[in-house]
């Protein structure tokens, strides 16, 4: 009877091959297939991870030479600008931008920190496919139909991962105080149930100097406020993506407003016209009837001449005769 087949050993795999071999295989597919094969294995996971950090850095270089070459054909004068044939593609680089900003603000504090990587691979496609859509385009449509999809995906994407993952992933952050190891033993010390705990943790501060305290005291202030001013650009950079969306929509209701006000003028004109063609065709009208009726009297007061002639001749003959 014959041997049972072996598994073939760990090098003749695809996870046996370097590093980047997997990756060049990997760069088939694109980045939303590359963010579920993590799940794979720990190496797949790497490796995957790893592209997708690559991945979110090679569209933002690739936004920005699409955006430099834009730049370079538009006018100076701003004026100009909007009725230039690259004004859209400039809108739509514009809102790509801020878009790469807000997954930046986001992701990237973690993906530095070694936590995570740049999870939504979806939303890296769909930037390429805008950036590729208006490469390619001579005459793209409107900034908020080409980027319906991209807010939608990269809006949830961001919500998810504020919600689900930051809160896991602060308690892997290491301590960023200046203080070390005393502001971060201190917590572990006072998770522990019982009084010991509290005993202990009261013990380490009443044998610190007041100095030492102070400055503890200022290093959770300014922990405090660093939160705070990362909460305040936040906000700032979401009003200001708002108010970039909003100068986008009166644009487009001005550009609109214009377009309106040209068909009503051309309206008008065409108004004007038909008037003017009605008075002339009312004219000849009413002078072809006055000149027919001038025409039909004549005969009538000849008739009545003559017959006003005739008659003194009729009575002369008549005296005659008698």
């Amino acid at each position: 009877p014959r041997a049972p087949m072996e598994p073939p050993p760990q090098s003749n795999t695809l996870m046996g091959l370097p590093i980047v071999a997997i990756e060049s295989i990997l760069s088939f597919l694109s980045y939303d297939e590359t963010s579920q094969l993590r799940l794979v294995c720990k190496r797949m996971d790497l490796v995957c991870q790893r592209m997708l950090n690559q991945g979110f850095l090679k569209v933002e270089r690739y936004h920005n030479l699409c955006q430099k070459q834009v730049k370079a054909q538009l006018p100076r004068r701003e004026s100009e600008r909007r009725n230039h044939s690259l004004a859209r593609h400039a809108d739509i680089l514009a809102a790509v931008e801020t878009r790469l900003s807000l997954l930046n603000m986001t992701f990237m504090k973690y993906v530095d920190s070694n936590l995570c990587c740049f999870i939504p691979g979806k939303v890296i496609d769909e930037i390429y496919r805008v950036l590729r859509y208006v490469n390619s385009t001579r005459a793209p449509q409107r900034a908020h139909e080409v980027l319906q999809e991209l807010r939608d995906i990269s809006s949830m994407a961001m919500e998810y991962f504020d919600e689900k993952i930051v809160p896991i992933l602060k308690r892997k952050m290491p301590g960023s105080d200046v203080s070390g190891r005393l502001i971060g033993t201190a917590p572990v010390l006072s998770e522990v149930p019982g009084p010991s705990a509290a005993l202990t943790t009261m013990q380490l501060f009443s044998k610190q100097s007041p100095s030492r305290q102070e400055v503890t005291k200022l290093q959770q202030q300014v922990k405090a406020n660093g939160t705070g001013l990362t909460a305040l650009k936040r906000e700032i950079s979401e009003l200001r993506v708002k108010v970039q969306e909003q100068q986008k929509q009166l644009q487009d209701q001005d550009q609109k407003l214009l377009e309106q006000t040209q068909i009503i003028g051309e309206q008008n004109a065409r108004l004007a016209e038909l008037e003017r063609k009605l008075r002339e065709v009312m004219e000849s009208t009413v002078g072809n009837s006055s000149g027919s009726g001038s025409n039909e009297q004549s005969p009538r007061k000849r008739r009545k001449a003559v017959d006003s002639t005739d008659c003194p001749r009729k009575s002369k003959r008549l005296r005659n005769r008698k």
